[in-house]
């Protein structure tokens, strides 16, 4: 690394650091201000284990050496650059290509012809590269909404993260929606804010929303010199340098003089972050407290504990695409996110009523892995797997904990994007692919010592639907294989049948999501689509309790059916989890308890579909009281359909209403367009709900149902002369106006069939 010259103002720095009587030849501070600076990288506690003799297991260094990280942000924030940037100096990738693909190669991690035509990621994309004998394995996640299902799952597995947000964007609706995801899965992470050369850039705006928006407890570690066209380079606050980045490709970092304009601005920005990570961590409190010196080492040691205790957020800034910033923000990956063994991760034993379990992280451990995506390969499925403990090895046997089934592995293989590079064994910590396995995201293998099952990823509810078929009958095979594997590959796309037209309907995540499954089916498969509208995914519930008495007496021949159900219906309080609950309060043997099961199986089925239009019923609980059963009549089919036509008789008693989906909408329109936006929102019957000043642009947020969202993106522009960007994300269904469920109401009856 280069030496580092003193500063032109020395004392400045030294007060930083220390004072003269204080500081000791041999210290880094000492080596830093005397121009012999070298950059140390701590193991979190190997020092305090060296001190007391202990020793380390065999594989606890080679573990500290690895990194599982994910590159998440809202949509165009620069995610998938800022990942070829990382390839490029890891040496992973030789040549740095663009996103846009405009010399016909694209982004590597964007492998798909649909994301490099695009300009966006549509599948999460796994690799893996070697930074200062750190093994760091990447996940570079889609921004957009639709693909919300791939941010989810990479989480998931991942034990560290970037939060890329936009200088000039600042905070927007999908930063907060991953941030929410981060905090969901409890993954430490980092912020880097990018495009600091674009015009308009702001660094210190975007950390101010960040902490008012994100909540996030969060300092620079970094602050740039110059911005926009001006942008040369970066200070570290935490080692108080100069950074410098030359070469074609940005590739030489190189050590310099802080500009003697800034020293009053860096002392400032330096004391601010010290302050801020003492809050969190109590060794570096008592020495600002004290007003004792902090070295670099010190620093950095309180802002990884903090960092990896979840309670900070340190903040890097640069410009990806202009190769600034980048090489830093890799040391802060090694420097500050947590190792594999560093983060506590627990399964639940079947054996033990599924007590939690916590898992060591080791290697010498059994086999643990959870499969959390999968995807159709040139050699059949693929599935990713995250090793939590033991080792997998090609040719070994697994057992698949959900299926029971024990399944040889075939194939072990790294990937990188959509290249795969084979390997004999892989250990835990490490992110690994499997050929020839037969399983659904979200299942556990082990190698069947333990039945431990590792919690699955949280998955959204579709919320529109469109019905297709293929134009040419005889691609109805490879129509029917499209959708089997989509819908495998992809929890949040799901497949059913219309029973009325008997359309194939798919549901997804937005316009954008189902257009893209369209797309690739003609593409991969070679299958023409006609498509029809789109259609909202609405939602009935009830909002009175309703009693219900119903007998279910028929006798035809032999065998009869008798079956008789009392109790009521009642809404579930809004702050309910569960969608449908089911309670036998029946003091005695009045029903026998061998039907009762089939009578909340009865009540589940008729809530799938609801007098209104037809869509399912949620949010209800149904309290079964009394009843009475006959000797001989009596079967789990007479009470099952006792239960169906007691909901069927009650539902509108219960005052039932129709739910839709409402989607936060956040449009960024020039300020001459406000007007004009904001009245087209409120015909859409949409609520504004916050509107904020960006420069010469207006940042509109409001709830609107997505029912009235169809073809928005056209009108947009047509309204503010092309100038106009929004993002849509799914917040809530809530219940429609009285005259739009009468609408509703009577297109439903309109289009059903006639006896």
């Amino acid at each position: 690394m280069p030496r580092f010259p003193p500063s032109p103002s020395p004392n400045l720095l030294q007060r930083l650091f220390s004072s003269s009587n204080k500081r000791s030849s041999s210290s880094p501070t000492a080596a830093l201000l005397s121009g012999d600076f070298h950059l140390r990288r701590f193991s979190s506690g190997n020092a305090a284990r060296a001190a007391k003799g202990e020793k380390e297991p065999w594989w606890k260094e080679s573990m500290n050496k690895v990194r599982n990280i994910g590159i998440s942000a809202h949509i165009d924030s620069g995610k998938t650059t800022l990942t070829e940037r990382v390839l490029f100096y890891t040496g992973r990738i030789h040549e740095i290509h663009e996103v846009r693909g405009r010399d016909g190669v694209g982004a590597k991690m964007d492998s798909m012809d649909l994301e490099r035509e695009k300009g966006i990621t549509i599948q999460s994309a796994a690799t893996y590269c070697t930074w200062k004998d750190y093994k760091v394995n990447i996940i570079d996640t889609p921004g957009h909404v639709d693909f919300t299902i791939e941010v989810e799952r990479a989480l998931r597995v991942l034990d560290g993260a970037i939060l890329v947000l936009c200088s000039v964007g600042g905070v927007q609706s999908q930063s907060i929606t991953v941030d929410r995801q981060m905090r969901r899965y409890e993954v430490p992470r980092v912020a880097f804010i990018n495009k600091l050369d674009r015009m308009g850039a702001d660094p210190w705006k975007v950390l101010s929303q960040a902490r008012a928006k994100l909540r996030h407890h969060s300092a620079a570690v970094q602050m740039p010199i110059g911005l926009e066209e001006n942008f040369k380079g970066l200070i570290d606050l935490v080692h108080v340098k100069a950074l410098f980045f030359h070469g074609s490709s940005g590739e030489n970092v190189v050590a310099g003089d802080i500009p003697a304009d800034m020293e009053e601005l860096v002392a400032e920005k330096r004391r601010e972050l010290i302050e801020t990570v003492s809050e969190v961590d109590d060794v570096l409190a008592e020495k600002f407290l004290n007003d004792e010196p902090v070295t670099a080492a010190e620093l950095e040691e309180a802002i990884r504990r903090a960092t990896i205790a979840q309670k900070f957020v340190p903040v890097f800034m640069g410009s990806a695409f202009k190769n600034k910033g980048v090489q830093p923000l890799l040391d802060g990956v090694v420097s500050y996110l947590p190792c594999p063994t560093e983060v506590n991760n627990y399964a639940l034993d079947q054996d033990n009523e599924e007590a939690k379990v916590t898992l060591t992280g080791s290697p010498d451990g059994p086999l643990v892995a959870l499969a959390f995506k999968l995807e159709e390969g040139r050699f059949g499925q693929l599935t990713y797997l995250r090793i939590y403990e033991g080792v997998i090895k090609k040719g070994d046997f697994i057992i698949n904990v959900n299926t029971k089934k024990r399944i040889k592995v075939p194939r072990l293989v790294r990937m990188h994007s959509n290249d795969m590079e084979d390997i004999q064994e892989a250990h835990a910590g490490e992110i690994v692919a499997v050929f020839g396995i037969d399983c659904a995201s979200g299942h556990t293998f082990t190698d069947g010592s333990v039945k431990y099952t590792m919690t699955s990823m949280s998955v959204p509810e579709p919320v529109m639907s469109l019905a297709v078929q293929p134009v040419s009958k005889d691609s109805g095979g490879q129509f029917s294989k499209a959708l089997q594997r989509f819908q495998k590959e992809d929890p949040t796309f799901r497949v059913g049948l219309d029973p009325d037209s008997n359309q194939t309907i798919i549901s997804g995540m937005g316009e954008l999501h189902l257009d893209i499954y369209v797309e690739r089916m003609r593409r991969e498969y070679k299958v023409d689509a006609t498509v029809g509208k789109p259609r909202v995914n609405f939602r009935e519930t009830i909002t009175q309790r309703a009693e219900f008495d119903y007998l279910h007496k028929k006798q035809s021949g032999g065998a009869g059916q008798y079956g008789r159900v009392t109790g009521y219906v009642e809404p579930l309080p809004s702050d309910s989890k569960e969608k449908f609950e089911f309670e036998n309060m029946i003091v005695g043997q009045a029903i026998p308890s061998g039907f009762i099961p089939a009578i909340e199986k009865g009540f589940k089925e008729a809530a799938n579909s609801g007098s209104l239009i037809g869509h399912p019923v949620e949010n209800i609980r149904i309290v079964l009281t009394d009843g009475a059963s006959h000797a001989v009549d009596s079967s789990e089919l007479a009470f099952k359909m006792a239960a169906i036509y007691a909901f069927r008789l009650c539902y509108t008693a219960a005052k039932p209403v129709i739910l839709e989906p409402v989607m936060l909408v956040e449009l960024k329109v020039p300020t001459e367009f406000q007007g004009t936006v904001a009245g087209d929102l409120n015909k859409r019957k949409g609520i504004i709900v916050g509107n904020d000043q960006e420069g010469d642009d207006s940042v509109i947020q409001a709830h609107v149902p997505l029912n009235n969202m169809f073809g928005y993106s056209t009108s947009l522009r047509s309204m503010t002369q092309g100038k106009g960007e929004f993002t849509m994300e799914y917040k809530e269904h809530s219940a429609v106006s009285n005259d739009v469920q009468t609408q509703l109401v009577n297109a439903h009856n309109a289009t059903k069939p006639t006896d």
